[in-house]
């Protein structure tokens, strides 16, 4: 037995003969000789491994090659790709969330290629303050006195509670101790930050006399935190803005609040209610509000903090601010997207426009391309269903919008092994799949996804042009 192991690892052929094979060659280009002679070096060191532990018995030069020449390809591919988002949900947060209008691509593209005035006063010839660029917007957008920018809204409350409340009591009602996404749960941060937390009420029901009863000499802060994606309906209440900024007040406390999704305009003329603006926060006596620009702003990925000058200025001064402070191309497309809202341009921003689509539109345009489909692939089964889509990145949890999709069905090919398929193309495709068909959700792809997704079909089945 040891014998026959010795010649099958005798017989692996030495490292050259794969290097000198006109695909290594070829991938070296794209990664570097050593790159790629390190991932020949992981293969052939795991076949030899199963070979000892008898996982292989017998030795496939064939297949130790494809698996090498796998492993280089994939690497040669960029990682971070843009895919289509055929499944209806606006925010995505696994796809990257908002997409960011024209204008403000245009303007990162602007600022990455060359130097700028990220803190440069250009009128005075001295050192300038990054938040400048966006602070003036942030505030007549919302009505606050002072505003600044962090990487994410996670970081945002972070550097509110360190900065304003390390070492004392934040009173937050017990229905509003969240966890959202990636495990980001409101007493993990409290503990990080050095706040003691101070719960109240109970998880379906708080009254303001819990809040009241709870405000000692050790208190410091009253936190009122958006739920995301978790409601509690039935019998339930809570305290309103108002009656807690009133308290805040009496007892010279800080009132912050937790906004999550960031809604600059009220969307309830397009069916969608119950998420307060960030405006309405404010002018309900909140003292500062914490938001992302990344989900119902439509804006990259930032936390900012709007609010009381004085509290801003405090955490502008904290020495955790600069460490999440964000970069020039993030200020330059969060500054565009800002501009479109001051001038009434918001309905342009592509998370807000697939939210307000009109709904006999979506239709026409399902119809359209399930005619395509058909031309594009004529063995391909196409119908158009009404279908539930949703806004996303925890906000309006509860509220499915009405939408429309092309269910696609192929001969041969069962709805999961097709959604695989789909998600494999050279221009990936992420779809759902309803009642065993593949549902193309049209309210989150544009004009120019859906000839990506007519590409894919075509690539799946190797149909010719439509």
């Amino acid at each position: 037995m040891k014998d026959a192991l010795r010649e099958l690892l005798r017989a692996i052929p030495p490292m050259e003969r794969f290097l000198e094979t006109p695909w290594a060659e070829e991938v070296a280009l794209c990664l570097g000789r050593d790159s790629v002679k390190s991932i020949v070096s992981d293969v052939i060191g795991e076949y030899r491994s199963a070979l000892r532990k008898g996982e292989e018995t017998v030795l496939s030069v064939e297949v130790l090659e494809a698996e090498m020449r796998r492993r280089c390809l994939e690497r040669c591919a960029p990682s971070l790709r843009p895919v289509v988002n055929a499944t209806g949900v606006v925010v995505h947060t696994n796809l990257g969330r908002s997409c960011l209008h024209d204008e403000a691509v245009r303007a990162l593209t602007a600022v990455s290629r060359s130097y700028s005035t990220l803190e440069y006063d250009l009128g005075g010839g001295k050192r300038g303050h990054r938040d400048s660029h966006v602070e003036w917007l942030l505030c007549r957008l919302t009505g606050a006195d002072a505003a600044l920018v962090v990487n994410n809204n996670a970081a945002a409350v972070l550097l509110c509670l360190a900065a304003l409340a390390k070492g004392r009591e934040v009173v937050i009602s017990r229905g509003e101790l969240v966890e959202i996404g990636g495990s980001f749960r409101i007493p993990d941060i409290m503990i990080f930050s050095g706040a003691k937390m101070r719960e109240v009420g109970t998880t379906n029901r708080t009254h303001f006399r819990d809040y009241a009863e709870a405000v000692s000499e050790e208190t410091r802060m009253l936190l009122k935190v958006h739920p995301s994606n978790y409601r509690i309906v039935g019998f339930s209440a809570e305290v309103g803005r108002e009656e807690l900024a009133a308290l805040a007040r009496e007892k010279d406390l800080v009132f912050l609040e937790d906004l999550g999704s960031g809604v600059l305009v009220d969307l309830s003329p397009f069916g969608l209610s119950g998420e307060p603006t960030v405006r309405r926060c404010i002018a309900e006596g909140v003292d500062l509000v914490t938001f992302s620009g990344d989900k119902l702003l439509g804006g990259p990925q930032i936390g900012a903090v709007v609010g009381r000058k004085q509290l801003v200025d405090e955490l502008r001064r904290y020495p955790l601010a600069r460490a999440l402070r964000v970069d020039k191309m993030t200020l330059a497309a969060l500054e565009a997207t800002l501009r479109l809202y001051l001038t009434d341009r918001w309905r342009e921003i592509p998370s807000l426009s697939m939210l307000c689509a009109d709904g006999d539109v979506l239709r026409e345009r399902t119809e359209r391309l399930a005619a395509r489909l058909i031309g594009t692939i004529p063995e391909a089964s196409c119908r158009v269903l009404s279908v539930e889509d949703a806004v996303g990145g925890g906000a309006f949890p509860a509220r499915g919008i009405d939408g429309f999709a092309v269910a696609v069905s192929l001969p041969g090919w069962s709805a999961a092994a097709l959604q695989a398929r789909l998600r494999l193309c050279a221009y990936p495709v992420v779809a759902n799949v309803q009642d065993e068909l593949v549902c193309l959700h049209l309210r989150t792809l544009s004009e120019e996804d859906e000839e990506y997704l007519l590409a894919a079909f075509r690539e799946i089945t190797g149909g010719g042009e439509p």
